[in-house]
């Protein structure tokens, strides 16, 4: 039987991205959005001859929601889980405690074929060694300034927190990240970033920013005002859903993947060489302290930032 490109893809993903061993059992969650893709990872999973099993969940209404709890237990009982879903499981506690039991976890969160295809077919070996070569600066620094063409002014407190590198390649016990991938990302201290900054890529939930970018006003850690088009109303009317917290800056991270393009799907415009994404609501994922079932990031585009005063991005372009 002749393999297709999106074949191939789940290929990668099995067993190059996860490593998966011969004898290691493989979970496909999934949503009826989702479901082709994850049917794919299923039937490759099977193809390279390992214990698998597919489910398919009802499509959660927001990122970071948690999946039944029939879900989460099976999470657990699997070496490898791929979740291939419209809205994220990545910043669930389902995720965060399979991967404390040791299970390898690929999240996809809005993933599409073309996606899919695109994505897993980068050198995640080059993708890899500039994530942690950037993870390792960002251990060291205190303050990230970030600035762009079109008025972005925010500075963001990092001091003793750890960055994570969602570099693509998940073969140790615990590990886990978005696939198709390519960030080096921190959670900021909480109530310690100010500033502006203009989100002109894309916002969760929302796809591409079309007209007006959306301004968001930042105060001691919170997004106090948020204003522009349509999108900003839609963005400030979704947080209000969720309360204070769902403003909480969560994360400042940087696109390391070299194949990414700006779709107006999140996992991919995240990713986008040359941007970085500061979101809001939950950081628990990532060392922080605000558990809230709502993550959205929003990328910038062509940003300059600095590492405490030293610049290391100069309007999209990597300097390091």
């Amino acid at each position: 039987m002749k393999l297709t490109k999106l074949d191939k893809a789940s290929i990668i993903a099995i067993r190059d991205c996860m490593g998966t061993q011969p004898n290691e059992s493989v979970l496909i969650v999934t949503d009826e959005f989702k479901k082709k893709i994850g049917y794919s990872l299923f039937q490759n999973a099977k193809r390279l001859g390992h214990e698998s099993l597919f489910i398919e969940m009802k499509s959660k209404e927001m990122h970071g929601q948690e999946p039944m709890h029939q879900v989460a237990e099976l999470m657990k009982m699997f070496d490898v889980v791929l979740c291939p879903t419209a809205k994220s499981l990545t910043h669930t506690n389902a995720r965060r405690n399979a991967s404390a039991l040791g299970a390898r976890i690929a999240t996809f969160p809005g993933i599409t074929e073309e996606i899919m295809i695109r994505g897993l077919n980068a050198d995640y070996h080059r993708i890899a060694a500039l994530t942690i070569k950037l993870q390792e600066i960002l251990n060291d620094v205190n303050i990230v300034r970030v600035t762009s063409p079109i008025g972005t002014d925010i500075t963001m407190n990092i001091t003793g927190r750890k960055a994570l590198p969602s570099k693509g390649l998940f073969h140790k016990k615990g590990e886990s990240g978005n696939l198709p991938t390519g960030e080096a990302y921190i959670a900021p201290l909480e109530g310690k970033s100010n500033g502006v900054f203009f989100v002109d890529g894309s916002m969760a939930s929302l796809g591409v920013v079309k007209g007006k970018p959306i301004r968001i006003e930042v105060k001691d850690g919170f997004a106090v005002n948020i204003s522009g088009g349509s999108q900003a109303k839609k963005l400030d009317a979704t947080l209000n859903k969720f309360g204070n917290l769902s403003r909480n800056i969560a994360e400042f991270g940087i696109g390391t993947n070299h194949k990414a393009k700006l779709s107006g799907v999140l996992l991919e415009d995240e990713k986008v060489m040359g941007t970085i994404h500061i979101a809001l609501g939950d950081n628990k994922s990532m060392g922080g302290n605000v558990d809230i079932p709502i993550h959205l990031d929003g990328v910038v585009k062509k940003p300059t930032v600095f590492f405490d005063d030293k610049m290391i991005m100069k309007n999209g372009k990597l300097l390091v």
